[in-house]
């Protein structure tokens, strides 16, 4: 999306008619321009209204995101917090990273965050694509300057995923959960929120650190055709959209805590309310693994690591990769545990 596409949907925020020929004047473009600019957006979740003689009002505006709200909700966490708005990108993530990498590691104790409009090429875990449309999810990343070395990172995801189900409750957001290792769930198990750590650095260093959320807000139509697992979003749990600005904050002030403590004490002092919040807890799930093997247990809880704890038949297993599903126990029943 270009520069001139965001020029015209802010003058349209507004939700009022606006011809082409006032919006070209104002931009300096010609009318054209500006209809050769709006057209086909419904790609990206949005409906553009156009009546001859009238021009063009965008029926279902975005709240855009701003820096000075976002300070403002932020309160004593501000001068903490370096915030970055950007218009679009292909991935929050990758930025920061490369950023990061560039001008390594830094003695700063200020977090930085890049958060966008419009996420083009969104990543999840294990390369998988993250869909999203303008202005219709939170997606940001933060680069913490952790000074935990590489190797005792395990169990980071969990513990940001902690911190986005406290966001969400102190919000009166209620039903939400947490799937092992970094999705966060809501009613019939649809995946709401996702978290996704990346690391650059020697194992026994200090090394860069990017935690990137994506939080979905009220997704399109278009975009969840986009998306191939059961989702939900923010719109559809509590009947309105939320403000962007105030729950972005509220996130990072969480986030703030939440690394805080990992930082002095590890994953160890969020175990036992990430277990509160785990969506298969004791429950019989099934492991898949990227060589395509499965196996079968019951999901009894997490490790001081973040690891998985399952019950199989052979005894109680340890895992630190995978996907999980829950099966239920008729189905479990007609599938012996290949786990050794």
């Amino acid at each position: 999306m270009r520069q001139l596409t965001f020029a015209i949907l802010r003058m349209l925020s507004d939700g009022n008619y606006h011809s082409g020929t006032a919006l070209g004047q104002a931009l300096k473009v010609s009318r054209a321009s500006i209809s050769n600019t709006l057209r086909d957006l419904e790609s990206y979740g949005l409906t553009i209204h156009k009546i001859p003689g009238r021009g063009y009002r965008w029926l279902n505006p975005v709240q855009w995101l701003d820096s000075e709200q976002i300070h403002q909700h932020l309160a004593e966490y501000a001068d903490s917090i370096q915030i970055e708005i950007v218009e679009a990108v292909e991935s929050t993530n990758s930025l920061l990273l490369q950023r990061a990498v560039e001008q390594g590691i830094s003695a700063n104790r200020i977090k930085q965050v890049l958060v966008t409009e419009l996420q083009t090429q969104g990543r999840g875990r294990r390369g998988r694509s993250w869909s999203s449309g303008l202005g219709d999810s939170l997606t940001f990343s933060v680069l913490w300057p952790s000074q935990c070395p590489v190797n005792t990172l395990s169990g980071l995801s969990l513990a940001v995923g902690v911190a986005v189900v406290r966001a969400l409750t102190s919000l009166g957001i209620r039903d939400i959960a947490l799937k092992w290792p970094n999705d966060v769930l809501s009613g019939s198990h649809a995946k709401l929120a996702g978290v996704l750590i990346e690391l650059h650095g020697d194992m026994l260093s200090l090394g860069t650190v990017v935690i990137g959320v994506g939080l979905n807000l009220r997704l399109s139509e278009v975009t969840k055709t986009r998306i191939d697992q059961k989702v939900t979003d923010i719109t559809s749990i509590t009947g309105q959209m939320p403000d962007r600005n105030q729950l972005l904050a509220v996130l990072l002030k969480e986030l703030v805590r939440v690394l805080d403590t990992f930082e002095r004490h590890g994953f160890e002092p969020f175990i036992e309310e990430w277990t509160r919040y785990h969506a298969y807890q004791d429950k019989m799930v099934q492991v898949s693994f990227a060589d395509d093997s499965v196996g079968n247990g019951v999901a009894i809880g997490v490790a001081a690591d973040g690891a998985l704890l399952v019950d199989t038949s052979t005894g109680v297993i340890q895992l630190r990769s995978g996907e999980i599903s829950l099966r239920s126990l008729a189905e479990h029943s007609e599938h012996s545990s290949p786990f050794n």
